[in-house]
């Protein structure tokens, strides 16, 4: 069946007027009367019949009307989801994100993001910087969002900082380092509370004792995730390493305080990242601005 013929018709058809439908059309009259005279001729059947000044359908064209109906309304529904999916307004956002980020940016973030387009998806998974990485990588995930030991991969993905902070130690308000300035030689034979191994906090941690050819820290005990490992340490034992923007509110209040390590001054940066020399889909590159302009 010719698509084009078909399309004139229901336009006519719809119109109930070849002047209308020529108006629409941006065509002339004479020519749509000779398309719909071919369509019908192609076809073998009569669609409309004079009436008047007018025209009319016939009960085939009535028919072939209200099935045309329901092709161009798929048509419609079609072009919208291209168009709504060339300007990230539909679709499932992955996001793999290391804990500081899932708690305590992302949802800023997701929440501004999903306030623009209400039709999305968006599904989170908190994980350690290496294995948010490796998700991508492995097109788990649409994008990341983690500490800067994403530079291992810079030859894979392409980083985007996003957020930078300090890097505390941390203790009990009643530890006996709190508030105070402390070696680092002196503060690394205390119990450690921290994240599981592999853990952005912890391979710093690990680094510095490197760089400065100390034994590595005791690590007393292990959770998989921040809120734990804080809780212990307000809880009154060990130390912790962490961001400041995961400690900060708690220093505030006096739940926690900071320990003061010599010659210890650490930045912590958070980067978005994207799999390199690919082309990022319209709903991620939404994401990214969005953070650009909540930041």
């Amino acid at each position: 069946m010719n698509l084009h013929g078909l399309r004139l018709f229901y336009i006519v058809a719809k119109t109930r007027s070849v002047t209308l439908a020529a108006e629409k059309l941006r065509i002339s009259q004479p020519a749509i009367t000779s398309q719909i005279k071919k369509f019908e001729k192609e076809l073998g059947i009569t669609l409309f019949l004079s009436q008047g000044r007018g025209i009319r359908l016939t009960e085939i064209g009535e028919s072939l009307a209200n099935e045309a109906s329901v092709l161009f309304k798929v048509e419609d529904n079609i072009e919208a989801l291209v168009k709504n999916y060339i300007q990230g307004k539909n679709g499932t956002l992955k996001i793999a994100a290391n804990y500081l980020a899932s708690n305590f940016l992302i949802p800023k973030y997701a929440a501004c993001l999903k306030q623009q387009n209400e039709n999305i998806n968006i599904k989170i998974t908190t994980m350690n910087t290496d294995a948010a990485v490796n998700h991508l990588i492995n097109y788990e995930v649409d994008v990341a969002v983690t500490g800067c030991g994403a530079i291992n991969y810079i030859d894979k993905v392409n980083l985007n900082k996003i957020s930078e902070d300090e890097l505390w130690f941390i203790s009990a308000p009643n530890h006996q380092y709190a508030n105070k300035n402390v070696s680092l030689t002196d503060i690394m034979l205390e119990p450690f509370v921290m994240r599981e191994k592999g853990s952005y906090a912890r391979v710093r941690l690990e680094s510095i004792c490197h760089t400065h050819g100390i034994r590595l820290p005791n690590i007393a005990l292990e959770f998989d995730g921040l809120h734990e490992v804080l809780m212990a340490v307000m809880s009154g034992y060990g130390l912790n390493f962490c961001s400041s923007m995961a400690a900060r509110e708690l220093v505030d209040v006096k739940k926690l305080s900071r320990v003061y390590v010599d010659d210890v001054n650490l930045k912590n940066e958070i980067f978005i990242c994207t799999r390199k020399n690919e082309n990022t889909s319209p709903l991620v590159n939404n994401f990214i601005s969005t953070i650009k302009h909540s930041s």
